[in-house]
C-alpha cells in the first residue's frame, strides 16, 4: 500500500454519510415529491412542470430575458424555449425583442397565463405548506435563509 494517499482517499463515502444526511439527495427527493403532488392538476390545466415554473417566475418577474428565465425556472434554455413556444401559442405569455438588444428576447406573461397561474396557486400552495407542517415558523425562516446561503456559495449567475 502506498504511502502518498490522494486527497480523496481521505473524504467520506457517501455509504458513510448516508442518503438520508446527504443534503443533494434530500433537496431532489423534497422537489420530486413537490412536483409529483401537483401532476394531476398540472394535466387538468395541460400545463407542464417546465410551464408551470415558468408561469410561476413571470407571475413575479417584470419581462425578464428568455436566459434570466432559465435561471429562475431552473430549466435548460432549449427545454425552456419549446415550453414558451407552447405557453405562447396558447396565450399564455408573450415574447418580444429586448428594445436595447435586438438579438435578445423578453417574457412577458399575459391577464390569461395570469389567470392560469392564480388557478394553480392554491394547489401550489398547500404543498408547499404541507413540507412545512408541524415545522414552528421560526424553524422555516431559518432552514429558507440557509437554502439562501447555500445558493449564494454555489450560484453561478447574479440572479
Amino acid at each position: 500500500m502506498s504511502d502518498d494517499l490522494s486527497p480523496h482517499d481521505t473524504l467520506p463515502r457517501l455509504g458513510e454519510i448516508g442518503l438520508s444526511n446527504f443534503a443533494p439527495y434530500l433537496m431532489n427527493r423534497i422537489m420530486a415529491r413537490y412536483n409529483a403532488s401537483l401532476r394531476d392538476e398540472l394535466t387538468k390545466q395541460g400545463l407542464t412542470t417546465a410551464k408551470m415554473r415558468a408561469l410561476a417566475s413571470l407571475s413575479v418577474l417584470d419581462g425578464p430575458l428568455i436566459r434570466e428565465l432559465a435561471v429562475y425556472t431552473v430549466i435548460e434554455q432549449s427545454t425552456l424555449s419549446r415550453a414558451l413556444d407552447q405557453l405562447d401559442a396558447a396565450g399564455l405569455v408573450r415574447r418580444e425583442p429586448d428594445p436595447t438588444d435586438s438579438r435578445a428576447t423578453r417574457v412577458t406573461i399575459t391577464e390569461a397565463g395570469r389567470a392560469a397561474h392564480e388557478a394553480l396557486w392554491p394547489q401550489m400552495f398547500d404543498a408547499y405548506d404541507r413540507m412545512f407542517r408541524g415545522i414552528p415558523d421560526s424553524e422555516r425562516r431559518a432552514f429558507v435563509g440557509t437554502l439562501q446561503k447555500i445558493l449564494s456559495n454555489i450560484r453561478k449567475h447574479d440572479i
